[in-house]
C-alpha cells in the first residue's frame, strides 16, 4: 500500500509494476508524483508547469514553422 504524501490517500499502486520516471496521480487531491526510485518506492511531487520531456519532444516535432 502506497499513501499519497500530500493527503495520505491510498494510491492503489502495484509497486512491482511501476517504473522510474512514471507519473502517478492521486485520485483524491489530484497531485501528480514522479516515481524517483522503485526499490524502495520513492515519489516526488511534480511542480505546476512541469512538462514531461517526451510530451515536449512530440510538440516540437509536430509544429511546423
Amino acid at each position: 500500500m502506497v499513501l499519497c504524501p500530500e493527503c495520505e490517500t491510498d494510491l492503489d499502486v502495484d509497486v512491482e509494476e511501476v517504473d522510474e520516471g512514471e507519473v502517478i496521480s492521486c485520485p483524491e487531491c489530484g497531485t501528480e508524483f514522479e516515481v524517483v526510485t522503485t526499490n524502495p518506492l520513492e515519489l516526488k511531487a511534480i511542480e505546476a508547469g512541469y512538462v514531461d520531456e517526451d510530451d515536449e519532444l512530440e510538440t516540437e516535432d509536430g509544429d511546423e514553422a
